[in-house]
This record gives C-alpha cells, structure tokens and sequence, in this order.
C-alpha cells in the first residue's frame, strides 16, 4: 500500500532524539498535545521519563492511516512426538531441539517465542514487519497446577521482539531467556504497542497457552 506516511521519531520524553522504528510520533504528558492526530499522522504516547518501557500508554491514528489487524494467532504444532492438545505438542523444536527447554524457560514463554514468531511471519505477508505495530492483545491461559497465568514468560518472550532499544541512547537492550543471561534479542525492535494481555479460562486449540492478535500501520514504501 503506497501514498500513506507516518511522520519519524523527534524527541521522547527527556528530549533524547531517538526511533521508534514504527515511524511515529511520541506524545507524552508533558507534551501538551491536545488536538487529534494529523490524517497520515500516528502519535504514540509514551510514559514520561521512561527510556526503556514495555509498551506504550496508548496510540493516536491519523483518519488517512492504512491499518492491518491480524487474526488471533497461537503457536504451531512445531513438535510432532509430543501428545495432541498437550502445551508440549505447541514447542518449536527449531529453537528447543528435543522440546527440552533451558533453565527457566517456561512452557508459556516458549509457546510465546513460537506465537510471536508467527505474527512476525503474519505481517511479512503483507509487507509489513514488527516495527509497524501499534497495538498488540494477548490472552494467556494459565498452565496445569499454576495459581496464575505466566506473565513473567510472557513478557520475557515479547521482549524477545518488540520494545528491546532504549528509546534515549538507541542501544539495544539484552533480553533473558528464561533465567539465562541477558542476550541480543531475536528482533531489534524500538516499537512499544498499546497492549492489553488477559488471562483466559480457556483458547481454541487444546494445549495452547498464549494467543496474540495485533494492529500494524502502514508506512511510506
């Protein structure tokens, strides 16, 4: 989709200028922003004197904006010698060969790389990639003899793909996997969604943990 443009990065709250790489505008408390949007404008509010939040407070978009919505996406069945409709048979054995998964890595979070990875491929299909997300809903059911759903591995695994710069120097920021030391994520990835995750008491598909839906812009291409 062309003649649609989301305006760059200028300053995020502490005046570092930095990018988004989603090619929006961040507005914060102090910014004084009181009047909608511009049509091809896409404005992301983010929390004040924070370099390294996890998702955004919320998102503005412009009435020309292209949007995409995904479907609600969970993981593959990615391991054939697990049982049917067990949270096992949904582990990506591309990362976690043997469906043995490394120390701390829960099976919420390693459904979770598979999900994430999905909706990555999800995007790249109508060329569009994780930079350009905006808005992001997650419903985490909680695993067999668990007192909670699995935030924790959750939010371990998304910023394994999204808000992983430090929005006042650039840097990327390591990530855990797992109780492992912080390590390079898999995507660099500046974007902070909107997102709202909900513990579910149940999702379509037997065995699924984790399902995430999310809404990208389209930018200049």
């Amino acid at each position: 989709m062309k003649g649609f443009s989301r305006r760059r990065l200028g300053l995020v709250a502490g005046g570092a200028a930095a990018a988004l790489g989603v090619g929006a505008v961040p507005a914060t408390a102090a910014s004084g922003h009181r009047k909608g949007p511009r049509p091809t404008e896409t404005r992301v509010n983010l929390p004040v004197g924070n370099s390294n939040p996890a998702i955004a407070d919320g998102v503005a978009v412009g009435s020309a904006v292209a949007i995409y919505t995904s479907s609600g996406l969970g993981p593959a069945a990615a391991n054939p010698s697990a049982p049917a409709g067990t949270p096992e048979r949904y582990l990506d054995l591309s990362l976690f060969p043997g469906g043995a998964l490394p120390a701390g890595v829960t099976i919420t979070e390693a459904q979770a790389w598979n999900t994430l990875a999905r909706i990555v491929a999800n995007l790249e299909t109508v060329g569009l990639t994780p930079r350009d997300v905006i808005t992001m809903k997650a419903y985490v059911k909680r695993p067999a003899g668990a007192a909670d759903a699995d935030y924790a591995g959750w939010n371990r695994a998304y910023r394994q793909f999204f808000a992983n710069v430090d929005l006042a120097t650039g840097g990327t920021i390591p990530v855990p996997t797992g109780t492992g030391a912080p390590a390079p994520p898999r995507i660099v990835n500046a974007a902070r969604p909107a997102r709202a995750t909900l513990e579910v008491a149940g999702l379509a598909v037997p065995g699924w943990l984790i399902e995430v839906e999310v809404q990208a812009t389209y930018s200049w291409r």
